[in-house]
C-alpha cells in the first residue's frame, strides 16, 4: 500500500507528464494553491487551502493564521525581475508557509515556474546538499545570501528537460524525508 508521499510524488510526476503545470501561473498566490491542491488532493482534505491554523517547525514559528491572508497579498506584490528579487520572493512565502502540508515541495516547484518564466532557468535540484539547503533555508529569514549562492550555483539553463525535472522533484521529497525504495 502506498503511502501520502508516494502518491504525492507520482502527482508531482504527473503534473508534468501531463502538461498540467502549463495552466498554472508562475508567482502568484492562485499558482501555488493550485500546485498544492494537485499534489495533495484526495491526500488531504485541505489541499491547496490557505491555513487557518498557526504552525511551526523546528522552533521557528510561521506567519500566524490570523495575519496570513495579509502577509500573502503582500508577498504575491513582490517583484520577480530578478534572481535575488525571485530569491526574497521564496523566502517571504516560506516564511508565510500558506498551506497545513506540503509547502517546501508545492513552492520548490512554484520557484522554478518563476525561475523558467522570469530567467528561462530553473534549479538543478539533483545536485543542492539536502543539508546545506535545509539550513540555508533556515538562515534565509535573516539573510538570503547563503540561500542565493546555493541555488545560483545550480541553476540551469535546460529547463524542459524531462531528467533534471524528474530528478529535482525526487530531491525535493527527500528534503521532507521522503526516499523512494525503487528508483524507476
Amino acid at each position: 500500500m502506498k503511502n501520502i508521499d508516494e502518491k504525492s510524488l507520482e502527482k508531482a510526476f504527473r503534473l508534468f507528464e501531463s502538461a498540467d503545470i502549463e495552466n498554472i501561473e508562475p508567482g502568484t498566490l492562485k499558482g501555488l494553491q493550485e500546485i498544492n491542491h494537485y499534489l495533495f488532493d484526495g491526500l488531504y482534505d485541505f489541499a491547496g487551502k490557505i491555513r487557518t491554523h498557526n504552525i511551526s517547525k523546528g522552533g521557528f514559528r510561521f506567519a500566524t493564521a490570523l495575519y496570513l491572508k495579509e502577509a500573502l497579498s503582500k508577498v504575491e506584490l513582490m517583484p520577480e525581475n530578478t534572481f535575488e528579487e525571485i530569491i526574497a520572493k521564496y523566502v517571504e512565502m516560506n516564511i508565510a508557509h500558506p498551506f497545513m502540508e506540503g509547502n517546501g515541495r508545492s513552492m520548490r516547484i512554484w520557484l522554478d515556474m518563476i525561475l523558467k518564466k522570469q530567467l528561462k532557468k530553473v534549479v538543478n535540484w539533483q545536485f543542492v546538499d539536502k543539508t546545506q539547503y535545509l539550513q540555508a533555508m533556515e538562515r534565509s529569514p535573516i539573510n538570503d545570501l547563503e540561500l542565493r549562492t546555493l541555488l545560483f550555483a545550480h541553476l540551469t539553463d535546460d529547463t524542459n528537460n524531462r531528467e533534471i525535472i524528474f530528478k529535482g522533484i525526487e530531491q525535493s521529497y527527500y528534503y521532507e524525508g521522503y526516499k523512494r525504495e525503487n528508483n524507476e
